[in-house]
């Protein structure tokens, strides 16, 4: 006899239906009100029906995240500034559900951000949670053929457009060595860790001193940091953190944080600065006070 599914079904899937929200979102916030969505529709369903609960939220989690993405990406269209994804602190769950850490990095994120919402959750759906094509293709309410090809096609968009990353201890050498160049503003030092084309977004959402397009170029972004080193880091305590499985920084004066970076890199350098001001946005991720700056 199977038993019917209670409260605890729930509570079993919820972090891997916040992870598919938030890879599909790219906002905790977002994610939050998708699973809370869910939540409410868990209670209205009837449960005698579902023989796997684990299938059925996940599959209302990715539709109601393919109809929020819609409305979402008008949004970033109209964000003040360039538009990050939610820093999230992955500290406690490093894959955030998932089978697998993928499509969390900031950068996979961003990039996408370039697909459409359906071809985002087959990519999401089988890279971060190894679901069968069979299943996919019932989630997203598309053919089995269309659901490889999205994949398939995802996942030659990210290996064309991201460079294979450093390992995490020379990411961590290249962090050190650009906050030690960035905090006196040693433009020459600067120039010798970044890439050619070399990419600094600063997502502030309006706040103020936050740059408000994107600065391109391994000289300009050189210049652009060493230009506001002389009061950005002024009186800022410097922790260590970790961001969508990434050592990255965060930036703290009067008991608050006021900034988050985080950084991409390849063989070639740091590829991509991100800085995090919006205040609404960094407030999420754990620092430890007693984990100062980085050795």
């Amino acid at each position: 006899m199977v038993s019917t599914p209670t409260d605890s079904d729930f509570l079993e899937a919820r972090p891997r239906l916040f992870g598919i929200a938030y890879r599909m979102l790219g906002s905790a916030t977002e994610a939050e009100d998708v699973v809370q969505e869910v939540w409410l529709r868990w209670q209205q369903a009837d449960r005698s029906d579902v023989r796997e609960p684990a299938a059925f939220l996940a599959t209302i989690a990715t539709r109601l995240s393919i109809n929020a993405a819609t409305t979402a990406r008008a949004r970033h269209e109209t964000y003040i500034g360039p538009w990050l994804p939610d820093p999230v602190d992955t500290s406690a769950d490093p894959s955030l559900g998932a089978e697998r850490g993928e499509a969390l990095e900031l950068a996979v994120l961003l990039l996408l951000e370039r697909l459409t919402p359906s071809e985002r959750a087959a990519y999401v759906l089988r890279e971060a949670f190894d679901y069968p094509y069979p299943l996919i293709a019932e989630i997203v309410q598309q053919a089995e053929p269309t659901v490889r090809k999205s994949v398939s096609r995802a996942k030659e968009h990210l290996a064309t457009e991201r460079k294979a990353p450093v390992s995490q201890p020379e990411h961590r050498r290249l962090l050190n060595a650009f906050l030690a160049a960035a905090r006196i503003g040693d433009v020459g030092a600067l120039e010798k860790l970044l890439s050619t084309d070399v990419v600094s977004y600063t997502d502030g959402g309006g706040v103020r001193q936050a740059a408000r397009i994107p600065v391109l170029g391994r000289e300009r972004v050189a210049q652009f940091v060493g230009a506001f080193a002389g009061h950005f880091w002024t009186g800022a305590s410097i922790h260590e953190v970790v961001i969508n499985g990434a050592t990255g920084l965060a930036l703290r004066r009067d008991d608050e944080t006021f900034a988050l970076l985080s950084i991409t890199a390849s063989e070639s350098g740091i590829d991509q600065l991100l800085w995090m001001m919006n205040p609404e946005k960094i407030s999420t991720v754990t620092v430890t006070e007693a984990n100062p700056a980085l050795s």
